[in-house]
């Protein structure tokens, strides 16, 4: 089993026992929740809580069931398209997150401090471990995933590109001018930003990390593109296609989530939400966004062929 194989495998495992505590300490919350011994979060009821709680517990646990299946030889058997419709759309959410975790580790407490009032709040352990169940599941679905595909369609990894580009320039480009606006709000630029007194930090970290992983996007497809057949590779392929894969996945994940969000701020107007950039604007980069991940992922897989060893 070569090196880059092991790696993604040990990944996926990794990422499935790194969500596990989770799990269960959702399962804890509902348990108790029902036997009246574990508050129920503020604004809720019995009820709602433990509805909310048990949709997350199922969410977790197909994310480890996905996480399993990219590594257990079952995998290999189960429709592949679906799986790793999933999975793209998994890293894509979960590993944009990530700088979140550092953030909220410095910046933690002294929140928490600030909340105060009578509200139940999350004791620090499973703070803690929450936090290393999503940053362990973003980690692992991100190297992953990668090493799954290249597992079961090689076509897709190895080798040279063929002599007709796989992925459209346009969407390229695409992603590269929305990373430079998200980029340009994160460093304070304010042309489509509408209420200047709503930026804070978590907009300006979000914007930042939207806009690298667009960037990383844009250029991953530019290399791929200038791939020659009858020239030598200078850089393996699989780490262009591993950003493009999880670059597209950030871009149709959040920005598919906020453009529903966006429209509805746009057309229902509530007078208790706002967003610091203009709608329109937000909604144009985010259509574009979502369209263009959705581009270069199809552009990334045509040409090849799936070789299900199950079928």
């Amino acid at each position: 089993m070569e090196r880059w194989d092991r790696v993604g495998r040990t990944a996926a495992y990794g990422a499935a026992f790194a969500l596990t505590p989770y799990v269960c300490i959702k399962a804890s919350w509902v348990v108790g929740s029902l036997l009246g011994v574990v508050p129920v979060g503020a604004g809720f009821s019995t009820a709602g809580w433990v509805l909310l709680n048990t949709v997350t517990i199922g969410m977790a646990g197909a994310g480890i069931g996905v996480a399993l299946a990219l590594v257990r030889p079952w995998g290999l058997r189960v429709p592949g398209p679906p799986l790793a419709f999933c999975a793209w759309v998994a890293v894509g959410f979960l590993v944009p997150l990530l700088p979140y975790a550092v953030l909220a580790s410095l910046f933690g407490p002294d929140e928490v401090e600030a909340k105060g009032g009578d509200d139940p709040v999350m004791p620090g352990w499973e703070a803690a471990l929450v936090q290393i169940g999503f940053v362990g599941m973003g980690l692992g679905l991100a190297l992953g995933l990668p090493a799954y595909l290249r597992r079961r369609w090689p076509g897709a990894f190895a080798g040279r590109l063929e002599g007709r580009p796989l992925l459209s320039r346009g969407a390229a480009v695409g992603a590269g001018v929305v990373g430079l606006v998200w980029l340009s709000w994160a460093a304070g630029a304010t042309a489509g930003v509408a209420r200047l007194g709503e930026r804070d930090a978590n907009w300006r970290v979000l914007n930042g990390v939207s806009g690298t992983w667009a960037l990383i996007t844009a250029i991953a497809a530019y290399v791929l593109q200038r791939q020659e057949p009858a020239t030598p590779a200078r850089l393996p392929r699989w780490v262009p296609v591993s950003a493009l894969w999880i670059g597209t996945g950030s871009l149709f994940a959040w920005s598919g989530w906020k453009l529903a969000f966006t429209l509805y701020l746009l057309l229902a107007r509530p007078a208790d939400a706002a967003l610091p950039e203009d709608l329109t604007t937000a909604a144009v980069l985010h259509t574009v966004a979502a369209t263009t991940g959705a581009t270069l992922a199809r552009s990334l897989t045509r040409g090849t062929r799936p070789r299900d060893p199950g079928r």
